[in-house]
């Protein structure tokens, strides 16, 4: 999404009485909680007139749901007007746009989000790093706030914060010291995909397993905690079997945030006790 510059942090709270259709409610709307925040107009120095349209804009609001249903109807005329419609097709999904394309290897599921970039600001929610921390370096902390974080039009009224070149960031320098935290989270990403949550809607994602990771990588930050491939890996199956026991994975930059608040209960105990049969006897046979 262009247009926007000089995005600042919301001066003052408000009240939203406000509907999507436009009428007024009885009582405000809930507050954004952990990743969520409210987009004004205001927030920037630049918005063009674009943004202050009725199809996105809601007494000042810059509101998700209706920017998505203008990026729905430009997705269903670019595949109408590629002739893409034998190839690609839209499902129904009212909170995100999703297509699926026919490739040569079979049918791939895609997620379109609309973004909001403000590479000029780290956000207020993102209280990281935490004092006294080895890892990862200051160096590279002022590299990562630098490229500043994105909001996505994924929810009907909140925007989500998102943090995707950060999380680059700290993956590409994972292993500058020697170490093997790479071949670790590689394994246990393979060990979820193959044996512990098979299937195409997983409890557990890539994302929550690369959370444990750099909660693991920043409790234990030498090169020599990393050199052995079992012990580290066995760090983070214990690490990954703590949180889905207790239901609580903190996000790793707005860590009020519980990445497993919505997730399956049922389907985390079933997890934790696949974890902990495991880890009882767990058959690692690399040095």
């Amino acid at each position: 999404m262009r247009g926007l510059a000089g995005y600042r942090e919301a001066r003052q709270q408000r009240w939203r009485f406000y509907s999507l259709k436009g009428t007024r409610l009885p009582c405000p709307l809930q507050d954004p909680e952990g990743l969520q925040q409210w987009l004004g107009v205001e927030q920037f120095l630049k918005s063009p007139g674009q943004w202050h349209e009725a199809d996105v804009n809601i007494e000042g609001d810059i509101v998700p749901a209706k920017v998505l249903q203008v990026f729905r109807k430009l997705v269903e005329n670019a595949i109408e007007t590629c002739h893409l419609s034998d190839r690609v097709r839209m499902l129904m999904d009212h909170l995100v746009v999703r297509v699926v394309v026919e490739t040569s290897a079979g049918q791939v599921e895609l997620q379109l989000t609309p973004s909001v970039d403000i590479p000029t600001a780290w956000s207020k929610k993102a209280q990281w790093p935490s004092c006294l921390k080895r890892w990862p370096s200051p160096e590279t902390v002022q590299c990562i706030k630098s490229f500043g974080f994105s909001l996505l039009a994924c929810s009907s009224y909140h925007w989500q914060l998102s943090f995707l070149r950060a999380e680059q960031v700290l993956l590409e320098q994972l292993d500058e010291d020697g170490g093997c935290r790479r071949k670790c989270f590689q394994a246990l990403r393979q060990m979820k995909e193959d044996v512990w949550c098979p299937g195409t809607r997983p409890v557990i994602t890539s994302y929550h397993l690369q959370t444990v990771l750099f909660w693991t990588c920043e409790k234990y930050p030498y090169p020599k905690d990393w050199q052995v491939f079992s012990r580290g890996f066995l760090r983070l199956v214990r690490k990954l079997h703590k949180c889905v026991s207790q239901r609580f994975l903190k996000h790793y930059f707005v860590r009020k945030s519980n990445l497993l608040q919505y997730a399956s209960s049922c389907e985390l105990d079933a997890l934790a006790q696949t974890l902990a049969f495991f880890l009882k006897d767990p058959q690692i046979s690399l040095p």
